[in-house]
């Protein structure tokens, strides 16, 4: 899992998105009608995970699983937003391509490691539910306080 060259992500960036427990992925279908809502996501080397889980749904394929079939190019941002102290305000966005894992070794290693940060995974029967991995192509962030990866885009 993960890339076997440098990391794309900073220090500051990755340690930021570790301490995140829910961020936004954008998707869009193939005539680019964005759709975005929040993710539970674990961070391996320049891949994020995200796992489908039992929650009541419509019955049909998830609308984000329906346009990374369709179009793989994804956004996820994470973000710290603080009405009173602006200084604190933060935020990186992960662009890159999205793939579905419905099994395999990098699906269950994922779905592990996801169990390992949300412990309300581990009491659900994961293992026959996709994966969405995406592979990190390009991070811009920000930071109000400044900072090493402050302004950042790589």
């Amino acid at each position: 899992m993960g890339a076997g060259r440098g990391s794309v992500l900073g220090a500051g960036e990755r340690t930021f998105l570790e301490g995140r427990r829910v961020a936004h992925l954008a998707t869009a279908d193939g005539a680019g009608i964005p759709n975005v809502g929040p993710v539970c996501f674990a961070l391996a080397g320049d891949t994020v995970y995200m796992t489908i889980d039992r929650k009541p749904k419509s019955g049909r394929p998830l609308k984000r699983l329906r346009n990374i079939a369709e179009n793989p190019n994804v956004m996820l941002t994470a973000d710290r937003y603080d009405d009173e102290d602006w200084s604190r305000l933060r935020w990186v966005m992960l662009r890159g391509r999205a793939e579905i894992l419905e099994r395999g070794p990098e699906h269950d290693e994922a779905q592990r490691i996801l169990r390992a940060r949300y412990r309300q995974y581990r009491a659900m029967d994961l293992a026959p539910l996709p994966v969405i991995a995406i592979r990190i192509e390009r991070v811009t962030s920000w930071s109000g306080a400044g900072g090493a990866d402050a302004g950042a885009q790589r």
